[in-house]
């Protein structure tokens, strides 16, 4: 027998009374966002120490430095593209009558 997918995550099951929950889902959902911002936090700088131990950045840079500035321009052209981008994107206001 299949059960029902609706109460998945960190929102209370439907048949409950809702009480404290709210307080109980804010603290989850903080606690997960601080540990995937330590986690994306480690590993960058995992990257960048292996980075600054391989010493590549000066190998590209004194045989084609020109090559590595259009890179790295380009890099930057696309990385203000997508902020942009999400920053045009429609915001939704959040109606309390759908959170029920």
């Amino acid at each position: 027998m299949r059960t029902s997918l609706e109460g998945t995550g960190f929102v209370a099951p439907s048949a409950r009374t809702r009480g404290d929950e709210r307080q109980r889902v804010a603290l989850a959902a903080l606690i997960a966002s601080s540990a995937l911002a330590f986690a994306t936090i480690v590993a960058a700088m995992a990257v960048s120490v292996g980075i600054a131990h391989a010493n590549v950045v000066s190998n590209v840079i004194d045989n084609e430095g020109s090559l590595f500035a259009i890179a790295l321009l380009l890099g930057l052209l696309f990385i203000g593209m997508s902020g942009l981008t999400v920053l045009s994107l429609p915001h939704q206001k959040k109606n309390p009558e759908n959170l029920a």
